[in-house]
């Protein structure tokens, strides 16, 4: 392993990488390819499946089954980052997760139809778990690989990488999901679970990168053999220096209220599309690829944006920009005969501001952190804040769903949690790194 120096361009470009690695679960696996294969795979008796001795409906397990495997994550990453720090072996942690969710998405392959719907669902919550679990030990090595003020532009690259090779990888399992004859292939669930194989192989080849170059252990810890008693101490510690940073604590509330709003569309935007506005399904795949493809050219100019009026004023106006999200998707009414090209043009905002928002959070939080070796330990609350975020904004949005029989409403209200989210904001006038 090479010792590269911190802000080194080619540590930058391996750390960024595993963005490239892994971005190919989040679009393929948790948003394009699955959903639609479980979908079909489990429609049979009307969309009602048998899973440990209980009916209910297909969406439903798949529901439970990721809010389950969030809840993991949200309980684990503190307690786990806790001991990384301590111990000093946090890439040994990401590269647990890494081969966790990897090969957990890879034996999706074996998962055929109701009979080894086992396989689906228990594969689902691990891959779920070791991508969320991977990502908080991945984002803590920001401020070890890169100066503060490199913090935003590394950051969006690390999202650009992402959207670019999850979108090479979709299109080319695209071309073997719909025209499977090009490649021979007779089976009609063989071109999905192909797909599902080489996604596990992406992610877990090209981590490999990654994992050549980022540092093992920054400050040379050394720890003693209670390291996991150790490791709650230390997370401990950090949860009271974290109560102490009003700044940071200030910041972790905003991030909380606009993720449920940015989360619950990202996850439900398809079905929005599809069940309220009659949108086909060729047209959300169309719909989700110019979205991560226009997220590419977002990250990059938001991330510019803010080195000219600071990251506050940037990420204010991107919850700006949701929030008209919100309610241009409430106005959408699908009997109007240019429904499709209005919600591509949807697609196209949320594009430009869904890969700005998700890179400055995550450059602005490492902006703020004190001075400390504990950056995994601090990381692990902003995750846990996301995963707690997507929970409850996902609930909303069914609860509110339920309640009204209108999914307009749901959207409606998410736009609630956007403003809240600008106004905390609206109280931190600069971004200083603590010192």
């Amino acid at each position: 392993m090479e010792n590269l120096p911190k802000g080194s361009p080619k540590l930058i470009n391996a750390w960024a990488f595993y963005d490239w690695a892994n971005s190919v679960y989040s679009l393929v696996i948790a948003t394009a390819v699955f959903p639609i294969y479980y979908e079909s795979v489990t429609s049979s008796n009307g969309g009602m499946v048998d899973f440990l001795g209980i009916t209910l409906p297909n969406s439903s397990l798949l529901s439970y089954s990721l809010s389950f495997s969030f809840l993991i994550v949200a309980f684990l990453s503190p307690i786990l980052s806790g001991i990384a720090d301590y111990s000093g072996n946090k890439k040994s942690f990401m590269k647990f997760f890494c081969y966790l969710g990897s090969l957990s998405v890879i034996s999706l392959f074996f998962f055929r139809d109701t009979n080894t719907l086992w396989i689906g669902i228990l594969a689902t919550i691990l891959a779920s778990v070791g991508f969320w679990g991977s990502i908080v030990f991945y984002n803590s090595y920001l401020p070890e690989i890169a100066f503060p003020e490199q913090h935003d532009r590394v950051s969006a690259k690390g999202f650009m990488f992402g959207y670019t090779g999850s979108v090479l990888l979709l299109a080319f399992n695209l071309t073997m999901i719909m025209k499977p004859e090009w490649y021979g292939i007779m089976d009609e669930t063989l071109p999905a679970r192909i797909s599902f194989l080489m996604v596990g192989i992406w992610w877990m080849g090209f981590a490999q990168y990654t994992f050549h170059y980022l540092p093992s252990n920054v400050y040379n810890r050394k720890p003693r053999k209670d390291f996991i008693f150790k490791g709650v101490k230390e997370l401990k510690e950090v949860l009271i220096g974290l109560k102490k940073l009003t700044t940071l604590k200030q910041f972790l509330i905003a991030f909380f209220l606009y993720s449920i709003g940015v989360q619950t569309i990202i996850l439900l935007a398809g079905i929005y599309g599809k069940v309220e506005l009659g949108i086909e399904t060729s047209q959300l795949i169309i719909t989700i690829l110019l979205i991560q493809i226009v997220a590419i050219f977002g990250a990059f100019l938001f991330s510019r944006i803010s080195e000219r009026i600071g990251n506050i004023k940037t990420l204010k106006l991107t919850i700006a920009i949701w929030g008209f999200i919100c309610f241009a998707a409430y106005l959408l009414d699908k009997d109007n005969k240019y429904i499709d090209i209005q919600f591509y043009a949807l697609g196209g905002v949320i594009g430009m501001v869904l890969g700005a928002i998700q890179s400055l959070s995550r450059s602005t939080y490492s902006k703020l952190l004190p001075e400390t070796e504990d950056h995994t330990t601090y990381f692990s609350f902003f995750d846990v804040t996301e995963k707690i975020a997507i929970v409850l904004g996902t609930f909303i949005f069914g609860f509110v769903g339920s309640i009204t029989n209108s999914m307009r409403n749901s959207i409606f209200i998410l736009a609630i949690f956007f403003l809240l989210g600008y106004i905390v904001l609206s109280f931190m006038k600069k971004i200083e790194p603590v010192k």
